[in-house]
């Protein structure tokens, strides 16, 4: 079996509450994510009920498990070990930070070396992949079908994203464009890049825009997003020539069950980086390497990049595009969204 296929297949069986087994350099885990699974599964996969509890070091450190240099990488992987309380409705509100105030964590719970740590890393990236909470049981032993860390690398590897499809597209700013739909063979997402206007021999100006079903679709208030979109297609199309990329990374990468559980921890009064990072997810999850091959396929390798965001000037640039010119990209704020601008202004370098 191919190595992304083996991911998509791992993917598939932890959306299913299947358990999966992911090999390290010092051994295999075998793990079940809590998110789908139940205590009937548990008893299947842990009979003995001596699993521990795999979550990340952000999760961790609101349960006062990881110290502050720990939690600066808050994808990175901690062990809770098994306590007679710790029963799967237990390990539920020990993975979900959503459930902290209705459910008293009891505790006392504590931290134990991770015996595998790059599969153990590996597993919380495959869950934020999979769109699941980072929370697992976990068990050490061989186990067949067991997947690595270069099965999900290539499985996310942007230089085997392909054009499928194109055609013309005329929308509401920009009557004069093209769709080209791109997409892996294993991977349901698929990018799209709406090209507006016609070359000129000039570098395109430029619009990295991920996916946001709440703003873009459903005109949410709480972010800006939707209406950055449609001020980018406006913007592109005054220029003359340039490309808008809608890239299916949702949340920051994600996932839009879990950017709607950081909402509810946002609700609770954490922003957008606290809550993220309670989650047990990195700040800023995407790949804008898919961005960069999206770009070459199109045929350009420089740019005049629409953004206030400085990460994906040099997230893009890591590619190998060239960025002549970082163009801003302003709106006013509303009094639902002020919040979330200053924390991307404050706390993620946004150049507002």
């Amino acid at each position: 079996m191919s190595a992304p296929r083996a991911a998509a297949r791992a993917i598939d069986a932890l959306r299913r509450g299947w358990p999966i087994a992911i090999r390290g350099e010092s051994g295999t885990l075998s793990l079940m994510a809590i998110e789908t699974g139940d205590a009937a599964r548990l008893a299947e996969f842990d009979p003995e009920s001596s699993a521990p509890v795999l979550i990340s070091a952000g999760r961790a450190a609101t349960l006062k498990l990881a110290n502050q240099r720990d939690a600066a990488v808050p994808d990175a992987p901690v062990l809770v070990q098994r306590a007679l309380w710790l029963d799967f409705d237990g390990a539920v509100a020990l993975a979900d930070p959503q459930l902290d105030l209705a459910t008293p964590l009891k505790g006392p719970f504590c931290a134990i070396p991770v015996p595998v740590p790059d599969a153990a890393a590996a597993a919380l990236r495959l869950a934020r992949v999979a769109g699941l909470l980072p929370a697992f049981f976990i068990r050490e032993g061989e186990a067949e079908g067991a997947i690595t860390s270069a099965d999900i690398d290539a499985h996310e590897d942007p230089a085997r994203l392909r054009i499928v499809t194109r055609a013309r597209l005329p929308v509401a700013g920009a009557e004069n464009a093209e769709i080209v739909a791109f997409r892996t063979p294993e991977s349901p997402d698929e990018h799209v890049a709406l090209l507006i206007g016609q070359p000129n021999g000039t570098a395109p100006l430029v619009r990295l825009h991920s996916e946001c079903l709440t703003g873009d679709v459903l005109g949410s208030l709480k972010c800006d997003c939707g209406p950055q979109l449609h001020a980018a297609i406006h913007a592109i199309a005054e220029n003359g020539w340039g490309v808008l990329l809608y890239l299916r990374q949702e949340g920051r990468g994600i996932g839009l069950i879990n950017k709607l559980r950081a909402y509810a921890l946002q609700d609770q009064g954490f922003d957008t980086v606290d809550a993220n990072t309670r989650l047990g997810f990195a700040v800023d999850a995407r790949d804008f390497g898919v961005a960069g091959r999206m770009l070459r396929l199109l045929g350009q390798d420089r740019v005049r990049l629409l953004t206030n965001n400085p990460e994906k000037v040099a997230g893009l640039e890591a590619t190998g595009i060239a960025v002549a010119e970082r163009v801003p990209h302003s709106l006013p704020p509303n009094p639902h969204n002020e919040r979330y601008l200053a924390t991307k202004r404050d706390r993620t370098g946004h150049q507002l």
